[in-house]
């Protein structure tokens, strides 16, 4: 039955498909086509591009209909109805038009190859190059360069380069209005670009602004104002009144800002908070607290903020009204923190997956900013507490309880502890030591956190009391409470520091970095221990790295040039004392310190520099006054040593060798009248001074002068009063002692000399006369650089051997007149 549908085409009706095909058709013949003249005459002439006639052409299936399976005779059609290419239709063979777009053109039979693609033309030719002196492409250029301009110029803005931003930002100001001109010469005024224009002003006036040029700035944000043709404009007179509250122009920042406020629509709701919180702050500065509360109060209840908040306490507190204080406080606490909670970042199970995508979030950007809210609203939270506690209800302890409790009840919970402690700090600032460690002590039986907290500071306070025992219970406290609180193991360690065990000292304050590496107190007591263990190397290693982190830390500057002066590198300490002076510029002691390492070194100019500072800052150190009257001896200005000598006097007044030092000045500058007044006065404070008694007959005896008899005779009874006194002592020691003794006092009894040298050295606070320990002695018969000195009045009534007036050498007794 398959077959009865089965028609083969009939054989009799049709030729063969592929008859034909070995015919020869001379038609096809283009050998001899160069000597036919028909057809040359037709290639020369239209004849040869005239349609040709469609014929049935022998061997194509063109000129007969295809059978289909059915038996049809049917011609095929296209899809929209029409003949096929080839096709007969009515008898009538229709044009063949088909074969043009698959390649068979006329050119195939004059010999060339079959390209349908086109490949044989070859390359594109080039694109047609842009005319760059056309109007359009240089305005185009010009706006691409005014571009990059304002880019350049906010870059340098961002990277703080605020001169280079301002130049940009005028360069394109300049190019713009080049490029406008331009624009209106070949277009009308409506082909200007507005926004290229907005954006050059805006960007010029905000870098006016950066510069501090407020005027320009103001005068740039006017003419963007003024301007009706840019829409948001008038958004810019926040700017203008954030200048004018730069300038303390408060009152025209107000203004501003209102005419801000009334150019934006409500849909804008957080622009408008924002303004009316400037309002707000320009209120609080002119004083005018009951304004600035109103808008404190509409912004609290439009969109509560942290700023606002803080701010509207601030105001109540000005106005001294505790009940809206506390009000203002509970609207504090409410407002939202918008932040995570920390349960988030616990893993519910053990799921891989979820721990690793939980690790790479604890500590991502977006959790960053989370801490920095968080940490921002505790900090607003406790400083409004500790403002308002003490004036909210009678007492500042009953204010800190209101403020817990209201804390408490909030979500930030964990700041209920942190207001506890203040409290505690609040009573030690009042001297009120009683009250501070009862209320520390009240976290005892609190978490672990809170107790090693409240340890540590009770540690610390009984430290300062000096109360070790008390100090290492409550450390031990705080360690327990919380192994891996850094600052508990250094009080541990301060402690043990204390009771001389330096090296476990040191092993607490290790704990204490490995907790904390950032815990700078506990990596300076280390290098202090290490001092004390005389572990140098390590000190020195331990103060480096605290200046890595404290780069102007005096006291570590300090112990680091300390550490080369012990290891005798007075180079490098000179070197950390400079970088220290420029620190603490009028430090006394490190000025003197810097002095006499220069001393030591031998520059004695640059000692002279560094003492007189230590001296101009400090004016009471006698060691800096005795080393700068010293130089001024040795330098042979005895005039200018006086100066200093009367200030050690004066800091000293019960100490007789300043002023004897005073009164050699006088007698060494050869003012011989001053020298005598002096030592009378000193005669008169001092009188059992041997060494001014001695001084006061050799200069009457040189002046002539009739008390010279007066002051030998007190000479020679305070003399055997002395050696009375000596005896004395001497009874009572045995042989041996008594000889020492005897060496002793022979060498204090003898008669001295002043011998000043260039290096003085510090001398007991007793009554004997000033001497140095130098070996150059300085005569007073130098020749003064100053000049030549006067020559002393001959008022002695007889003739003295000739000798160096009041040489340096020791005087004896045959030498003092009868």
């Amino acid at each position: 039955k398959m077959m009865q549908n089965v028609h083969l085409a009939p054989e009799d009706d049709e030729d063969d498909l592929y008859s034909g095909y070995n015919d020869y058709n001379p038609t096809f013949d283009t050998e001899d086509l160069e000597n036919d003249v028909a057809f040359q005459q037709a290639a020369r002439t239209s004849h040869g591009r005239r349609p040709p006639v469609t014929a049935k052409i022998p061997g194509t299936s063109a000129s007969r209909p295809l059978a289909t399976g059915f038996g049809s005779k049917a011609t095929l059609t296209s899809s929209m109805g029409r003949p096929m290419t080839g096709a007969i239709q009515d008898g009538v063979a229709r044009p063949m038009t088909a074969v043009h777009a698959a390649g068979y053109t006329k050119a195939v039979m004059r010999g060339s190859s079959f390209d349908p693609l086109g490949q044989a033309r070859g390359p594109a030719p080039p694109l047609e190059m842009k005319n760059s002196d056309s109007s359009e492409e240089k305005i185009r250029q010009l706006e691409k360069k005014v571009n990059e301009l304002v880019e350049e110029s906010c870059i340098a803005n961002s990277c703080g380069d605020l001169k280079s931003a301002l130049e940009k930002a005028k360069e394109a100001g300049r190019k713009e209005r080049v490029l406008v001109r331009q624009r209106e010469q070949i277009a009308t005024a409506e082909n200007i670009n507005l926004d290229l224009t907005y954006s050059v002003l805006f960007n010029l006036a905000s870098q006016y602004a950066a510069n501090e040029m407020y005027a320009e700035a103001l005068n740039t944000y006017q003419v963007i104002v003024k301007n009706k043709m840019f829409s948001n404009g008038g958004r810019l007179k926040v700017n203008m009144g954030n200048i004018y509250l730069k300038q303390r122009n408060y009152s025209k920042a107000i203004k501003f800002y209102r005419m801000a406020l009334d150019q934006i629509p409500s849909v804008h709701k957080e622009m408008r908070i924002k303004i009316m919180q400037n309002i707000g702050v320009a209120f609080i500065k002119t004083g005018q607290y009951v304004d600035a509360i109103s808008s404190f109060e509409h912004i609290m209840s439009m969109s509560p903020n942290l700023k606002a908040g803080f701010n509207l306490i601030l105001c109540y507190f000005a106005l001294g009204n505790s009940e809206q204080m506390k009000k203002a406080f509970q609207k504090l606490i409410a407002v939202p923190l918008e932040v995570d909670y920390d349960d988030k970042y616990i893993s519910p199970n053990d799921d891989p997956h979820t721990n690793l995508l939980i690790e790479a979030i604890k500590n991502d950007s977006l959790r960053q900013i989370e801490r920095e809210r968080k940490s921002m609203a505790e900090e607003y939270i406790m400083t409004a507490a500790k403002l308002i506690a003490p004036v909210i209800e009678t007492s500042f302890a009953v204010g800190y309880d209101w403020c817990v409790e209201v804390v408490k009840a909030s979500h930030y919970v964990e700041l209920a502890n942190d207001l506890e402690i203040n409290k505690a700090t609040t009573y030690l600032r009042q001297q009120d030591f009683n009250q501070a460690l009862e209320t520390l002590k009240m976290f005892e039986k609190k978490d672990s956190r809170v107790k090693s907290a409240a340890a540590t500071n009770l540690s610390f306070l009984y430290y300062l009391e000096n109360e070790l025992v008390q100090a290492a219970n409550y450390a031990d406290l705080a360690v327990n409470s919380d192994r891996y609180n850094p600052a508990a193991l250094t009080n541990k360690g301060n402690t043990v520091f204390a009771s001389g065990d330096y090296e476990k000292t040191a092993e607490f304050y290790k704990e204490a970095l490995r907790n904390d590496s950032s815990c700078t107190e506990a990596l300076y007591n280390l290098g202090l221990t290490y001092k004390k263990l005389n572990r140098i190397d390590e000190a020195l290693d331990c103060f480096l790295k605290l200046h890595a982190i404290l780069r102007n830390s005096a006291q570590v500057l300090y112990q680091i040039a300390n550490i080369y002066e012990i290891m005798e590198d007075p180079n490098q300490a000179i070197e950390w004392l400079l970088q220290l002076i420029s620190v603490v510029p009028t430090d006394p002691h490190v000025l003197s310190k810097l002095g006499k390492l220069y001393d030591n070194e031998g520059d004695k100019s640059q000692a002279f520099h560094y003492y007189y500072e230590s001296y101009r800052y400090f004016p009471s150190n006698i060691e800096v006054i005795e080393w700068l009257g010293a130089y001024y001896i040795d330098t042979q200005f005895c005039e200018k040593a006086i100066e200093y000598f009367e200030r050690a006097a004066l800091i000293l007044p019960t100490q007789v060798k300043w002023q004897l030092m005073v009164a050699s000045c006088y007698r060494r500058s050869g003012n011989y009248q001053k020298a005598l007044e002096k030592y009378k006065v000193i005669h008169r404070k001092f009188p059992e001074n041997v060494e001014c008694l001695r001084f006061l007959v050799r200069l009457c005896t040189d002046m002539g002068l009739k008390e010279v008899q007066e002051y030998m005779t007190k000479l020679k009874k305070v003399e055997k009063l002395k050696e009375i006194r000596e005896q004395r002592i001497k009874s009572g020691r045995d042989g041996s002692a008594r000889s020492r003794r005897e060496g002793n006092a022979g060498d204090s009894g003898g008669t001295k000399g002043e011998r000043l040298s260039a290096k003085l050295k510090a001398l007991p606070g007793t009554s004997e006369p000033y001497e140095s320990s130098g070996s150059k002695e300085i005569g007073a018969s130098y020749i003064d650089p100053l000049g030549p000195q006067a020559e002393r009045p001959k008022t002695a009534a007889r003739r003295r051997t000739e000798e160096d007036d009041f040489a340096d050498e020791e005087l004896g007794e045959d030498l003092l007149p009868e």
